[in-house]
């Protein structure tokens, strides 16, 4: 196993293109990730060395799709890879079927119906679109969120900077939204014609070649 390093955002670049996949923080066993294979230091530094800033930008640069993909954690996806993923993770009804047949909550509907007509529309606004700006509707808001990315319907395209009339950073960034469909099409990601178990199949023969059998077979039970 190559013992990934990344001291840049063009180092990390390489990495994701090679593995494929790379989640922000440790979940599959002996398997890489973006914390693991940066220096801790640089973390939230805010310089040009800081991996928190490149996990938005990698989507926003189109270099890889970028969310809550599996066990509701944040995951990078290479361009090559993402469409075979999204066949694997993604769901064969749209999300306006999954509703009717009650296997989404109105929820999160709502919250793809925004995201579809503004894209790039950031958390902030999306919570006050969707009516859902009350404490007590946090939860809902945020299952909403992780089920539309649990499925690849939406992905993180990016942060939205607060910022004061002298146009100066002002508190927390917020993290931006669009559709699967919408960042695909935007960032000329190819569009595959093939069977689940094809793109499942296609998936695991690439990470037998980049990974232990350890997280080959943990890939195994995460794509089903």
């Amino acid at each position: 196993m190559i013992d990934y390093k990344a001291k840049t955002y063009e180092d990390a670049i390489k990495v994701i293109e090679e593995l494929g996949l790379l989640p922000l923080a440790s979940l599959i066993p002996g398997y890489p990730s973006l914390n693991s294979i940066t220096i801790q230091e640089n973390w939230h530094s805010d310089t040009e060395f800081d991996p928190w800033i490149w996990r938005t930008k990698f989507s926003s640069d189109g270099v890889a799709g970028y969310g809550k993909f599996i066990k509701k954690k944040s995951i990078l996806v290479s361009r090559q890879l993402l469409p075979y993923i999204k066949l694997v993770l993604g769901h064969n009804e749209s999300v306006e079927e999954r509703y009717f047949n009650g296997n989404i909550s109105k929820e999160a509907l709502s919250l793809y119906k925004i995201i579809n007509q503004e894209a790039g529309i950031d958390t902030r606004a999306l919570r006050v679109k969707a009516g859902l700006k009350e404490k007590e509707k946090k939860k809902e808001f945020e299952n909403a969120l992780l089920d539309l990315q649990g499925t690849m319907d939406i992905v993180i395209s990016g942060i939205h900077e607060r910022r004061n009339v002298d146009g100066e950073k002002n508190g927390w960034s917020s993290t931006s939204f669009e559709t699967y469909d919408s960042w695909t099409s935007r960032n000329k990601i190819a569009v595959i014609d093939m069977k689940r178990e094809d793109a499942k199949k296609y998936l695991l023969a690439h990470f037998s070649k980049v990974c232990s059998n350890e997280s080959l077979t943990r890939f195994e039970k995460i794509f089903g």
